[in-house]
């Protein structure tokens, strides 16, 4: 159980509440905090799972060295994955979702690789799975790949405008 102290924190405004969602839930933090302190003053220790294993992570850390506490902000156009909770400023109306797990985050079917531990050491090369040359094709390649990486690429369209593009290459074939 995480505990807010009454004081403390120079930067965190406790007269200024303010409201947030992770994962849909609606939540209440203070004007300063980061989305970290905010997620644990709000009793939310999982904030995602593990890539390989998909075991459950929380925050270990307070700064820019956080490992495990990576969410996506926003949706949609302004979508952006992979966001340290530790370095996100909290602000009314951010939306917030955590990474790696399906269908939730508290129930993760890839817990099951849990199990298959012992099969999959490290450095385990997935193309082992390579034959019969139609099941790697229509069934593992499809589920590796679903499962492989954390946050996921937006969708749409940039909705924001730049004042300048670096729109040149080094080489172009």
């Amino acid at each position: 159980m995480s505990t807010r102290l009454k004081s403390g924190g120079r930067l965190i405004d406790r007269s200024a509440p303010v409201e947030f969602t992770f994962n849909g839930k609606r939540l209440r933090g203070c004007s300063g905090d980061t989305l970290a302190s905010a997620l644990l003053a709000n009793d939310q220790m999982l904030v995602g799972r593990s890539f390989k294993y998909h075991r459950p992570r929380g925050i270990v850390a307070s700064g820019a060295e956080e490992p495990n506490a990576l969410v996506n902000l926003g949706t949609g156009a302004r979508l952006e994955p992979n966001q340290r909770t530790t370095t996100t400023e909290l602000f009314d109306g951010l939306e917030a979702r955590s990474q790696n797990h399906w269908p939730s985050l508290e129930f993760d079917v890839g817990v099951v690789n849990n199990y298959a531990a012992r099969f999959l050491p490290g450095g385990f090369y997935y193309k082992t799975f390579i034959h019969p040359r139609a099941a790697w094709k229509h069934i593992f390649e499809p589920i590796i790949r679903h499962s492989a990486g954390l946050g996921s690429a937006p969708r749409d369209r940039d909705a924001d405008r730049y004042e300048q593009a670096y729109a040149f290459c080094d080489l172009l074939i």
